[in-house]
């Protein structure tokens, strides 16, 4: 039964993923519908999806359909340019007469319009929900992994991370603007970190260390990886959950402390204890108990009893971590701060793909199944946040499909737009047969750029051919009696 409500919640959360994509396809061809009805523009059909129609209804002489190709969506209309190569053959009356190029401009400015003010619709109703966002916004460097390149620079866990190459910093993800999408997106071939270094008298010292970086392997059907150094945020070690019979209940620990050195050493995150642990030899932890008791405690960690023969299986503590970042807050971003932020990351991301020095290419961008995996991952959210994180995106959304729509490109609305004004100046149309060869050019290059990313987000989705099995929860032999 457990097995068959998962499956249903797995289905109906696709089919929201679905809805939510085709609502933004919906109301941007409804600009254009609604433009070309103020006009008087000739509209032969409404179409969700490309393809031949799988189901079809004539309304008020518009034939509304849906196509077979799961993909964006289209209003025909013959008085505007030939697209006859994407939209199908449409039926078009004797003696229609031609739009004046003012009316083109509208019609095909009026879709990324309507996509835009969808973004403000979301953006309002964010304002009033709220955005989440974890608590901790720290750049405090609580792990080193051995020999990285932050390693081998200098760096020290407690370090305080100022700026990445100049730019200021003030959380460790998020917002295109967090440590580790500013390592991601550096351009040059060092990485310069300004720091807050502070010494065990509490004394604090400003240093500039220059780290270079990796660029971990990927499997030929994914996406390159991005740049890293090998840093991981700070963390308090506190405990949560502990597995009978493990090292850590043998050893006394309690649920509620707070882990604060390791043989000695100040820690910064639960993984160094985690990385330890992993070597399998004693540990002396110094734990900190809600009333600001300290002791020591010493303990071996061991591997589980239903974990022996497998891969990938090291020695652990038998404990869980309570949450490290701390609660989810709310935020209540106005909607132009919304929509500048979309703006901004739009830019961010244009411009990192057309750096010469930078790892992020046009493979980084995503496709319908690329989005649409991160909604469902935002949707499936265990928080309780998801909801709001999904409105969030679709304002995001929204206004990359109104910024790309309006792009000078052919086929687009942008390109329509463009051939508006150009008629508008030439008192004329473009000759016919020219504008076939040019649409129908851009158009492979758009299928072509549409499949590899799609490719790609499949890649993405199957993951590398040499990851380990998953390891069962960790269950140990009971105390000897």
């Amino acid at each position: 039964m457990e097995q068959i409500i998962s499956t249903l919640y797995t289905i109906g959360i696709i089919a929201l993923v679905i809805l939510f994509f085709n609502l933004m396809i919906f109301v941007h061809e409804l600009g254009h519908f609604l433009a070309g009805k103020w006009r008087g523009a000739y509209i032969d059909r409404f179409q969700i999806w490309f393809g031949k129609p799988i189901w079809q209804k004539e309304i008020g002489g518009v034939k509304w359909g849906l196509g077979w190709i799961p993909a964006g969506g289209f209003v025909s209309l013959p008085q505007m340019e030939d697209m006859e190569g994407i939209e199908g053959a449409a039926n078009v009356p004797a003696g229609l007469k031609p739009l004046k190029a003012l009316d083109k401009v509208i019609i095909a400015a009026a879709g990324p319009f309507f996509s835009l003010l969808l973004a403000y619709v979301f953006a309002v109703i964010v304002w009033g929900v709220g955005k989440p966002s974890t608590a901790n916004i720290d750049t405090t460097i609580g792990y080193l992994m051995p020999d990285s390149p932050a390693a081998q620079a200098g760096l020290l866990p407690g370090d305080k991370i100022v700026t990445i190459d100049g730019q200021p910093v003030s959380k460790w993800m998020g917002n295109m603007e967090g440590v580790t999408e500013l390592v991601a997106m550096s351009e040059h071939e060092k990485i310069a970190f300004d720091i807050i270094r502070t010494a065990a008298d509490g004394s604090q010292q400003e240093l500039t260390i220059q780290s270079g970086f990796t660029v971990p392997e990927t499997s030929l059907w994914q996406r390159s990886a991005m740049r890293k150094v090998g840093i991981m945020p700070a963390a308090p070690a506190i405990i949560g959950k502990i597995i009978a019979g493990s090292p850590a209940a043998k050893s006394g620990l309690q649920p509620g402390q707070k882990v604060v050195a390791l043989n000695g050493s100040p820690i910064y995150t639960p993984y160094a204890i985690t990385a330890a642990s992993a070597e399998g030899k004693e540990m002396t932890l110094t734990v900190e108990s809600p009333d600001g008791t300290r002791s020591d405690v010493s303990v071996t960690p061991a591997i589980p009893a239903n974990w022996q023969g497998k891969e990938g299986a090291t020695p652990i503590l038998g404990l869980n971590w309570a949450n490290a970042l701390g609660d989810i807050k709310l935020e209540y971003p106005t909607p132009q701060a919304q929509v500048n932020q979309s703006l901004k990351w739009m830019g961010d991301t244009l411009e990192k793909v057309c750096a010469p020095g930078s790892n992020i290419g046009v493979q980084h961008l995503s496709g319908p199944v690329g989005i649409g995996s991160y909604i469902y991952k935002m949707m499936d959210a265990e928080n309780g946040m998801g909801w709001r994180l999904v409105l969030w995106f679709a304002v995001v959304l929204n206004v990359n499909l109104a910024v790309l729509n309006m792009l000078p490109l052919p086929v687009v609305d942008g390109g329509h737009v463009v051939l508006g004004f150009i008629e508008m100046i030439r008192r004329k149309p473009i000759n016919s047969k020219i504008l076939d060869s040019i649409f129908m050019g851009f158009i492979m290059l758009l299928l072509g750029f549409f499949v590899f990313v799609t490719l790609m987000d499949i890649g993405d989705l199957i993951g590398g051919t040499n990851e380990p099995e998953e390891l069962p929860t960790p269950i140990f032999a009971p105390a000897e009696q």
